[in-house]
C-alpha cells in the first residue's frame, strides 16, 4: 500500500483534519492541504468509471473500488435515497447599461408576496458581484439578448433584489434555458461550458430550483440504476434545492457558532413510507450525498426521530456530537477544507476515520470535489 505524502514544512500549520486527539470543534480541524493537480475541473468521460474509496466507520477499514461496484455493497431489503433537484442554468454575465466590466449574477429565487401581479415571477432574489459597484436603478444588459435586470434592492454580501426584463424570452425560466449558464463552482476555475448543461446535473433530475448539483449522485448512469433495483434494493427520492449556501465558507472559530442558509426541501407521502417500512425491517438506508443526509435527518430531528411527508427549509447543522436517526450508509465526494460538508461526515463516519480516508485518497490520487471521485461510508 502506498505511504501518505508528507505535508510540505508550510502546511504544518493547516493539516488539523490529519492531527488526532482534536476536540473537532475549531475550524482548524477541517483544514487540509490539497494539491492543485488532485482538483477535478472537468468530468471523466464516463460518469460510472470514477473511483470509489470504501470507509467502514465501525472498524475504520478501508479500501479501493470503482463506483461501478456500488451494488456489490447493497442487500435485498436495503434503500437508496437520492435527492432529484434539478440544477437551474441561473447565472448571467452583463454589463452595466454605459459601461464596461463583467457582472456576474446567480439567481436565487422568485420572490413573492409582496409585488404585484404584473411583476410576479419577475423579480428575483439574487447574488451579483461586484455588488459595490451596484445600487438602486443599476440595469445590467445581457449580451445577444434585449433582456435587462434592473437592480432594485442591494443588500448583504451581494445579496440583491431584482426585476427581470425577460424581453423575447418572455418569462425568467426560458431566459435561463436559453441564455443562462450552469452555477459550476467557483474552485473549477472557469466559466462554464456547454457540456456542463449535461455533466452538472444527475440523470434523475426532475425538480428544478437547486443552485448546485447533489454532486455524489452524478456518478450514476441508467445502467448502475437498473442493477441496483434488479437487486431488490428500493430507492426513494427526495428534494432539497441545494443553495449557492453550500459553498458559503464558515468564518467562525468555533464552528457551533456558524448559521447554515435554509434550503428548501420535500418528502413526499410514498417516500416517507418506504423509508419507514425499511428502517422496520431492519434494512438499511444509504443516502445519496450529504444533501440527501440533511434532508432525512432535518424531518427525523423535527418529528422525534421519525420520517413523515412534509415540505420546509432546512437549516440543519451537523458536525460531530450530532445523533444520527436514519441514516445508515453515506455516498459521498471528497469536500473542500474547513467546509461544513467535511464536518458532516465527520460527525458521521468520525473526524479521525475521516481523516484516515482522506490521507489515503491523498496518497492515491482521488480526484476531489464535484467533478471528483467519491467514498462510500458503511
Amino acid at each position: 500500500m502506498t505511504s501518505p505524502p508528507s505535508l510540505p514544512a508550510s502546511d504544518t500549520q493547516t493539516a488539523g483534519l490529519f492531527e488526532p486527539n482534536r476536540s473537532g470543534m475549531s475550524l482548524d480541524d477541517y483544514d487540509y492541504p490539497l494539491p492543485e493537480s488532485l482538483i477535478a475541473r472537468y468530468p471523466l468521460p464516463e460518469r460510472d468509471q470514477s473511483r470509489m474509496l470504501v470507509l467502514n466507520r465501525q472498524t475504520g477499514a478501508i479500501s479501493h473500488h470503482r463506483f461501478q461496484d456500488l451494488p456489490d455493497f447493497l442487500a435485498p431489503g436495503d434503500l437508496m435515497a437520492l435527492n432529484n433537484t434539478k440544477v437551474l442554468p441561473a447565472r448571467f454575465y452583463g454589463n452595466r447599461r454605459g459601461l464596461t466590466g463583467r457582472v456576474e449574477i446567480l439567481m436565487l429565487h422568485p420572490v413573492s408576496g409582496d409585488v404585484s401581479h404584473e411583476q410576479e415571477g419577475l423579480i428575483w432574489s439574487a447574488l451579483m458581484r461586484p455588488a459595490r459597484k451596484l445600487k438602486p436603478g443599476t440595469i445590467v444588459e445581457l449580451p445577444d439578448t434585449q433582456a435587462v435586470l434592473e437592480v432594485l434592492e442591494v443588500g448583504e454580501r451581494g445579496c440583491c433584489r431584482v426585476l427581470v426584463h425577460p424581453a423575447e424570452h418572455g418569462n425568467v425560466p426560458t431566459l435561463m434555458e436559453q441564455v443562462g449558464r450552469m452555477p459550476i463552482p467557483p474552485y473549477l476555475r472557469r466559466d462554464a461550458e456547454e457540456s456542463d448543461k449535461q455533466r452538472y446535473q444527475t440523470v434523475f433530475a426532475k425538480v428544478p430550483g437547486a443552485q448546485a448539483a447533489p454532486t455524489a449522485s452524478l456518478h450514476f448512469t441508467p445502467d448502475v440504476l437498473e442493477r441496483i433495483a434488479r437487486q431488490g434494493v428500493q430507492s426513494a427520492e427526495v428534494t432539497l434545492a441545494v443553495s449557492a449556501g453550500t459553498f458559503r465558507t464558515v468564518e467562525e472559530e468555533d464552528i457551533r457558532g456558524h448559521k447554515m442558509d435554509p434550503e428548501a426541501y420535500t418528502v413526499e407521502p410514498d417516500a416517507a413510507e418506504r423509508i419507514r417500512a425499511v428502517k422496520q425491517a431492519g434494512g438499511k438506508v444509504l443516502a445519496v450525498g450529504t444533501t440527501v443526509t440533511k434532508t432525512l435527518e432535518t424531518v427525523a430531528f423535527e418529528n422525534q426521530g421519525q420520517i413523515v411527508p412534509g415540505s420546509g427549509w432546512s437549516n440543519l447543522f451537523i458536525y460531530p456530537g450530532f445523533q444520527f436517526n436514519v441514516v445508515d450508509r453515506m455516498l459521498t465526494n471528497f469536500h473542500l477544507p474547513k467546509s461544513t460538508l467535511l464536518m458532516l461526515i465527520s460527525a458521521f463516519a468520525g473526524r479521525e476515520n475521516v481523516a484516515a480516508a482522506y490521507r489515503e485518497a491523498l496518497a492515491h490520487g482521488y480526484r476531489f470535489y464535484s467533478y471528483g471521485d467519491c467514498m462510500l461510508i458503511l
